[in-house]
């Protein structure tokens, strides 16, 4: 039988996913460098998704233990947007089905995920996602009980606004005034795949957002920035003054309102 040309080798070569695959077995004996090329990135490949997959494995430690402790529905919390000067803090609350071996696979901390990345697996998380529920808290409520309070409230409005009832709650380094049992993990997002589903969803809903408000306050750059006190922003805040959106109790906002109200 020929030789299959090296293109047709590269377009055989996406499909397999194995490192035992028969194919891989033969490519090995072809003497063409760029054959031994397309081997070799294929490897790489394939070891880079398993690496991932035993990465979203670990990610299911603690839903595991819930369940094996007799749990029957896991609701994963996070929020977004505790930092930046203008805008709500958005929580998101995910349930997701019990087995997720194989969904979601890459789903982990939003901030360590391309814009295109978060958009794709918010749309994964929405179709195979129990329930969920997102919660805004607004600037007003932030300013009033401080971002920790406002933080908590909307992660407890989330729970309670799920129709899909969870028995245990898994959150991002908090803890929340219900009677649910909850376990608060330090970097949850990166070490539950509930919480980082959580975190996705929250961050692509609350980044829309502020690009919404960048069509009403043109002058901040809130579609680059959602909010955050860069460089941009500052100026703006100098230039022209806040907005409804800013937090009137973070600086320099805070002093900025102190001086127009004296």
């Amino acid at each position: 039988m020929a030789k299959l040309t090296v293109s047709q080798i590269k377009q055989a070569l996406l499909e397999v996913n194995d490192r035992s695959h028969e194919f891989l077995v033969t490519l090995a004996n072809d003497e063409r460098k760029s054959v031994q090329k397309l081997l070799e990135q294929c490897h790489k490949r394939i070891q880079n998704q398993e690496l991932v997959y035993q990465e979203h494995q670990k990610r299911l430690n603690h839903e595991i233990a819930a369940y094996e402790a007799g749990y029957q529905v896991i609701a994963g919390l996070d929020e977004v947007g505790r930092g930046p000067l203008a805008g709500p803090v958005v929580v998101a609350a995910v349930v997701l089905p019990r087995d997720c071996q194989n969904l979601l696979v890459g789903v982990t901390d939003s901030k360590q995920l391309s814009h295109a990345k978060r958009l794709e697996f918010a749309r994964q998380i929405r179709e195979v996602a129990l329930d969920l529920k997102i919660v805004a808290i607004p600037p007003a409520i932030i300013d009033r009980d401080n971002i920790y309070q406002a933080t908590r409230q909307g992660m407890k409005a989330a729970v309670e606004a799920l129709n899909v009832k969870p028995d245990y709650l898994l959150l991002d380094a908090i803890n929340i005034d219900s009677d649910l049992p909850q376990e608060s993990l330090v970097k949850g997002d990166q070490r539950s795949l509930s919480i980082a589903a959580a975190s996705i969803i929250a961050k692509v809903y609350r980044d829309e957002l502020m690009v919404q408000y960048s069509k009403t306050y043109p002058e901040f750059g809130f579609d680059r920035n959602m909010g955050y006190g860069t460089k941009e922003h500052l100026d703006a805040l100098d230039r022209v003054g806040y907005t409804p959106i800013h937090r009137r109790s973070f600086e320099p906002v805070k002093s900025m309102y102190k001086a127009y109200e004296s």
